[in-house]
């Protein structure tokens, strides 16, 4: 069976993360997760710990935009599906990025938000897949794409005879 790679960006501030790990362990998919370094300041500081210092802010954080991005694009190129999550509580223009990447490599994406946030997100919603609101959302959607799985069928494919 085929392991599929999930690429997981987005909010960084909450717990989303664990529970889409969780809920596709205990749906048995076989199914490998990867995101961005979700450290905050790690991620903000790699390109000049790494590289050197640098005394003006905006370098700082290219510096370390362009190592994240090694990162975060290889690893969304390799993935099956990318899953984008917009919190309610921060800016993440990053995430609109990752979105817009994932979405000029052709990749299935998943957009996940609150509903207040559907106007303002209504051009990277129409680049999705699929839009949801919750983990447990997400979670069905790679149990029903991974597994042919739908709750309250035992197989899709008799379902539809």
């Amino acid at each position: 069976m085929k392991t599929w790679n999930i690429y997981l960006s987005g909010e960084i501030h909450t717990d989303w993360r664990e529970e889409i790990e969780s809920g596709a362990k205990a749906a048995g998919l076989s199914a490998s997760f990867a995101s961005a370094v979700t450290h905050h300041e790690a991620s903000d500081d790699c390109g000049v710990a790494i590289l050197g210092a640098e005394p003006d802010k905006f370098w700082h954080d290219n510096k370390g935009a362009q190592v994240n991005a090694i990162r975060t694009r290889t690893l969304m190129q390799n993935a099956d599906v990318v899953v984008v999550r917009f919190g309610d509580k921060y800016k993440q223009w990053n995430a609109a990025f990752d979105a817009g990447f994932a979405a000029a490599l052709g990749k299935p994406t998943i957009i996940m938000h609150q509903a207040e946030h559907a106007h303002a997100l209504k051009e990277v919603d129409a680049s999705a897949l699929a839009v949801t609101q919750t983990p447990a959302q997400v979670v069905d959607i790679l149990r029903y794409v991974i597994s042919g799985q739908l709750d309250g069928y035992t197989n899709v494919a008799e379902a539809a005879e």
